[in-house]
């Protein structure tokens, strides 16, 4: 019982930060503490963008494969990955 509110909570939360769970694919790498503290700290209709940046804030990191977080290069996975299987570069 305490998941489904907790599920409910982070929808919720979701809504009124303006992320949509349904196309929200980094939701299925997060811990809900982890997005609920970052979803609370921001204001009304704040975003996607806003929400991934706050995770950063709070040093969550992506640890899906294909995600979009920035290397040391300043290059996402999707980046490198493509040039990594393209020899003629």
């Amino acid at each position: 019982m305490a998941d489904e509110r907790t599920f409910e909570i982070l929808l919720n939360e979701f809504r009124r930060v303006g992320v949509d769970p349904d196309t929200f694919s980094a939701m299925l790498a997060l811990r809900p503490e982890d997005a609920l503290r970052a979803l609370r700290e921001l204001p009304d209709g704040a975003g996607p963008s806003a929400f991934v940046a706050q995770l950063r804030r709070n040093g969550v990191t992506q640890s899906v494969p294909g995600a979009m977080s920035a290397g040391s290069d300043g290059t996402s996975l999707v980046e490198r990955d493509r040039r990594r299987r393209d020899k003629t570069a």
